[in-house]
């Protein structure tokens, strides 16, 4: 689960790339240089930064004015560095996307970068309705220095099979920036199905997929379809473990917000076949599974984070703050997990 020495290799060939176009300039305008311009690309694509493990799916703290709290982020992420965190998911749904400006975005994004400093891979989501849309977050996320995209199914207009695997390899094809697939029937209304995600997983800049589904039987049937090097994460959190003993890669967890280092450990164990540790950790951490979703996220999971003093008490309408009938049952979740 650790990036290493692949982060390394990734950087300097990073570099590389932004010094190549410049050569390449020189070239006559012609079938060669068209060639080694598109080779290029698809070499980028292939160099994947993204590993399995504890994927944390990062609130974004707020003051108390609903100002992004940018001291704070820098806290949190240099919290998730030291704790083991194998990667984060900024402006996802948990990181309140959709009420978060553009230049908001950029300066978000590059706190993160900046900040993390390769310790771990940063996943911007960039997913909308408006392909569009998605392209321009998606080269805003990789011109910020992004290593990969998190892309949800569009949303309420209920695409087709066939308009799903044009709608992200159309995206796949814009962007040189290494994309994991999203698919949230409960938010979205539309399931991408085992065989849609198998098309999509033979282009080069596709690279895994987060599923939300609950439904266990999907991981062998996607493993089978997309093959051993296709990243598969859980999107829940109560099922996590079992997810990945049974052969998925992590999990893009809202659980790591407030106990990242139970949850790497945890699914590593799971990875490694040690499934009482595993089980014994999954067992702590069940009433935070369950109780950070008592309301629509991310509302119990920003309580709960200024409940152990991590973030301010800020959260963007059309949410607000978690109902007070709820706060000693989320307070006790926090106390059995060990996160205060």
């Amino acid at each position: 689960y650790q990036p290493g020495t692949r982060m390394m290799i990734l950087t300097i060939f990073q570099a590389f790339l932004l010094l190549f176009p410049l050569c390449v300039e020189s070239f006559p305008r012609s079938l060669v240089r068209n060639n080694l311009v598109r080779k290029t690309n698809v070499l980028c694509m292939s160099i994947n930064p993204v590993v399995g493990g504890s994927i944390v799916a990062l609130v974004t703290p707020m003051t108390e004015t609903n100002q992004i709290d940018f001291p704070a982020l820098t806290s949190l992420l240099q919290w998730h560095v030291k704790e083991g965190t194998n990667g984060a998911v900024i402006l996802g749904t948990t990181g309140e996307a959709s009420t978060i400006s553009l230049s908001e975005r950029e300066q978000i994004i590059k706190t993160a970068v900046e900040v993390v400093n390769k310790a771990f891979p940063v996943i911007v989501g960039t997913g909308t309705i408006d392909p569009a849309s998605v392209k321009k977050l998606s080269q805003q996320a990789l011109d910020c220095g992004a290593d990969a995209s998190l892309v949800i199914t569009p949303y309420y207009v209920k695409p087709p099979q066939r308009a799903l695997v044009k709608h992200f390899t159309d995206i796949a094809d814009s962007v040189p920036l290494p994309m994991i697939l999203y698919n949230c029937p409960g938010r979205t209304g539309v399931d991408m199905k085992p065989a849609t995600v198998a098309k999509l997983a033979n282009h080069p800049n596709i690279i895994g997929i987060k599923d939300a589904t609950g439904d266990l039987t999907r991981v062998k049937e996607l493993r089978d379809l997309c093959g051993k090097d296709f990243l598969i994460f859980s999107g829940e959190d109560d099922s996590g473990n079992e997810f990945v003993r049974i052969g998925g890669d992590g999990v893009i967890s809202v659980t790591a917000n407030v106990a990242p280092a139970s949850m790497q450990k945890m699914l590593l164990a799971s990875k490694q076949g040690r499934l009482e540790e595993a089980a014994a950790i999954d067992q702590l951490l069940l009433p935070l599974h369950q109780r950070l979703f008592l309301e629509s996220n991310p509302i119990p999971a920003k309580k709960a984070l200024q409940l152990m003093r991590k973030i301010g008490s800020g959260i963007r309408p059309p949410l607000c703050e978690l109902a007070d009938e709820h706060l000693q049952s989320l307070t006790e979740a926090l106390i059995i997990g060990k996160a205060i």
